[in-house]
């Protein structure tokens, strides 16, 4: 047997993993490092967090990645090194939280990478029917596997696609296995640069689960500082937003993208929301003089309404009462107030953190990929059933150290 495969399949024979988890989002802020041993698999997985450390992207890095990301024309030739690129700089990030951690990279089971996206183009933004549902991470497998001597598994959303998903969100089939519950429904909200959610209801099958993007959750928010406010890379506490007021032509004109017109579930990225987006809308309203405080407040309650329609929405079409579950959020929103804030004012239902379900809000995608990898390693597989959305499909390309 190949060496590479035989230790493949020793990983796979183990009753519990090490595994690091990455996620780099598309608010591009850093690199999510998670240190996961992970037990069991499907429903009886058990997961417990070891170590966890965000490592900010500096601005030469964001610069590279920028030049294409979410971008319809690129540099071929630069993109094609990032790939490269990204993938042994995320080996060097790895191999330096492991030393800091004092964890020999022989502990460590495997990688799970999810790769910096830098296109992400279901058919209805792309409107071309015979290339269908598409996406692009870079950062490449192999490399990392090469750098780190680790098996890596990387590029999990082109299976979905391939199973007739959009790519997008993944975070339902981690969110299953380790927060389903059997007595409380639950809502598990992420809002990273995209905003997105699990419909969990109390003791139901894994055919049951729905999961969807809202829409923008800070993408706009940051790329409106950036522009706005040379130097800053986000509205630290919502200090900026705090101080205007939500324009309501402004706000309804965000609203008619027809993005929250495709049927659900639907997904979506920067390449829709940017800021080309908010020009647009300012020229069709005529509010291209609104104060910058008030284009924020106005970005972040179009972020929160998007939100909290959305969910409800899903709520509704499954004839349930939104009173009924309790909503968990993770992700970069939960730092802003005002976005909290808001999507409790339009929420009947309480509002909570992942960090009282044992996974703090910050580390939850690391978290959800390690899972993914865990579950395409060693599991039996768990039946969503055939739905849009949501295949029964195991995850990630397998990359060998040598």
């Amino acid at each position: 047997m190949n060496a590479g495969i035989a230790a493949l399949h020793a990983v796979a024979s183990k009753e519990a993993r090490i595994i690091v988890g990455l996620m780099s989002g598309t608010s591009l802020d850093g690199l999510d490092v998670a240190l996961c041993r992970v037990a069991g698999s499907g429903t009886d997985t058990e997961v417990s967090l070891l170590e966890f450390k965000t490592i900010p992207y500096d601005d030469a890095v964001k610069s590279q990645i920028r030049q294409v990301f979410a971008r319809t024309t690129v540099d071929l030739m630069h993109l094609t090194l990032l790939n490269r690129w990204i993938g042994r700089l995320h080996a060097t990030m790895i191999k330096g939280c492991l030393a800091q951690w004092e964890v020999s990279p022989d502990e460590v089971d495997a990688v799970a990478s999810h790769g910096q996206t830098v296109m992400h183009a279901p058919e209805f933004f792309h409107g071309q029917p015979m290339f269908g549902n598409a996406t692009l991470q870079i950062g490449d497998g192999d490399h990392l596997a090469v750098e780190t001597g680790i098996i890596t598994l990387s590029d999990f959303r082109q299976k979905h696609i391939a199973a007739g998903g959009q790519g997008a969100p993944l975070a339902v089939y981690g969110d299953y296995l380790i927060f389903a519950d059997p007595v409380e429904n639950r809502i598990l909200l992420n809002m990273g640069g995209i905003a997105n959610f699990t419909y969990l209801p109390a003791a139901a099958g894994a055919d049951a689960v729905f999961v969807t993007d809202t829409g923008p959750g800070n993408t706009l928010l940051d790329a409106y500082v950036r522009a706005t406010y040379p130097g800053l890379g986000f509205d630290r506490d919502a200090g900026i937003a705090l101080r205007g007021t939500a324009d309501a032509a402004l706000l309804s004109a965000l609203k008619t993208s027809p993005f929250f017109r495709e049927p659900l579930p639907r997904t979506i990225g920067p390449e829709l929301f940017n800021l080309d987006f908010i020009r647009t809308c300012q020229t069709e309203t005529g509010t291209q003089g609104l104060a910058a405080p008030d284009v924020l407040a106005t970005l972040t309650r179009f972020s929160a309404e998007t939100i909290a329609d959305t969910l409800l929405e899903c709520l509704a079409a499954r004839g349930a009462k939104a009173q009924d579950f309790r909503v968990y959020a993770s992700g970069g929103g939960c730092h802003n107030p005002l976005l909290m804030r808001l999507i409790g004012e339009r929420l009947p239902c309480p509002i909570g953190l992942t960090d009282e379900l044992g996974v703090p809000g910050d580390a939850k995608e690391a978290v959800l990929f390690a899972v993914l990898a865990n579950e395409t390693l060693a599991g039996a597989g768990c039946a969503f059933g055939d739905r849009q959305g949501v295949p029964s499909i195991s995850l990630g390309k397998i990359s060998l150290p040598a």
